[in-house]
């Protein structure tokens, strides 16, 4: 059985839409599933961080650490 080649073109085509399609749903779903598990940093954290390393944090403590992880990305 022989493919023409304008045949063989169309299925190549047809065959990168659906894997570009595939790989951007999955890994959507796996970016999810991950941001789920490891959420990101938020106020609230770094209160409770400096809580439990007993301090009392200030509004500008809880900015500071914030503004320095921001940077360090």
């Amino acid at each position: 059985m022989t493919l023409s080649v304008f045949a063989f073109i169309i299925y190549l085509v047809l065959a990168l839409i659906g894997g570009a399609v595939a790989g951007y749903f999955i890994s959507q779903a796996i970016f999810k599933r991950y941001l789920q598990k490891n959420p990101p940093v938020n106020e609230k954290m770094v209160r409770a961080m400096l809580t439990q390393m007993g301090r009392k944090p200030s509004e500008k403590q809880v900015r500071q650490v914030m503004k320095s992880m921001e940077q360090a990305k």
